[in-house]
């Protein structure tokens, strides 16, 4: 996985897909579906907090069984926790 910066910079473009979409609600399904593992990132008393939105499954197999292998990921960038939980929520 990335650093934070990279989580932010793939934010970033998640964010400028959508706001360019005619239909952003659309837009956030059409990112959800096409990535293995979606982690949602917000402000924290930490600097920036971070949830699996979806993949969570996968990245537990994927560390019980100690493998490397290849995923596809990207980032969102929400206001808070309880939103990222809220999207999971909608996505499951």
């Amino acid at each position: 996985m990335e650093n934070f910066d990279e989580l932010r910079d793939l934010a970033a473009d998640v964010r400028t897909f959508i706001e360019s979409s005619n239909d952003p609600a659309a837009a956030l399904r059409d990112v959800v579906a096409a990535y293995d593992v979606v982690l949602g990132i917000f402000p924290s008393e930490q600097g920036m907090g971070l949830h699996v939105v979806k993949g969570g499954s996968l990245l537990d197999r994927l560390a019980t069984l100690q493998s490397n292998a290849l995923y596809s990921h990207t980032a969102i960038a929400l206001h808070s926790r309880e939103q990222a939980v809220q999207l999971q929520a909608l996505v499951a």
